[in-house]
């Protein structure tokens, strides 16, 4: 190998490396970033960054059956600042909540809705739903409007052993007193007063 074949070579192993290490150059910025692996959708639209979004599914080898419910997890990041109001997963979930009601998205910061618990709340699952499958989810923002991007169904394995099923729904019910029947003075005896 001649001098100017190893230079050439070891310039172009150089210009791969960061490539290869998952760094990318925005288009206006001057520095580089890194973006670690990630095993959910991404998207960006209009100045919303979706990232690492997944729905969060059962165990290997099996299914969550109709009815139940899982949670999404994903994180967010606002050019210029938004508000996620609300979401849905249609043919997936009869209703999605955010768990902590909206979420503001304050400019040029990451919100990181990715877990253990979940932010995201999709109740009454309208089909079995196993790892590996995708589901549509919209999110709704307040300046942005509907976004809708198909995110997998990771299983819950791995990473993802520890992340918190979602909460159980506390009942609203209160307990009805029961009838109970008024103290009744001992009896008295003849008085024996003098």
């Amino acid at each position: 190998m001649t001098r100017w074949t190893r230079r050439l070579l070891f310039g172009a192993i150089a210009l791969l490396v960061p490539v290869l290490a998952g760094c990318e150059a925005g288009q206006d910025a001057p520095t580089l970033t890194f973006h670690p692996a990630s095993n959910g959708a991404s998207t960006v639209v209009g100045g919303i960054t979706i990232d690492n979004a997944f729905v969060l599914g059962p165990p290997p080898n099996s299914a969550l059956p109709p009815g139940a419910r899982t949670g999404a997890f994903l994180s967010l990041f606002a050019q210029d600042g938004d508000r996620l109001l609300s979401a849905a997963a249609p043919g997936t979930a009869r209703s999605v909540r955010l768990t902590d009601g909206p979420v503001t998205l304050p400019a040029q910061t990451l919100v990181d809705l990715s877990g253990p618990e979940p932010h995201i709340l999709l109740t009454g699952l309208t089909n079995p739903l196993s790892g590996g499958e995708t589901v549509q989810l919209v999110l709704v923002f307040a300046d942005e409007g509907p976004v809708s991007l198909q995110v997998p169904v990771e299983p819950a394995a791995y990473e993802y052993t520890t992340y918190s099923p979602p909460p159980i729904p506390v009942s609203t019910r209160t307990a009805r007193p029961t009838a109970t029947s008024p103290a009744t003075p001992a009896a008295a005896g003849p008085s024996t007063t003098p």
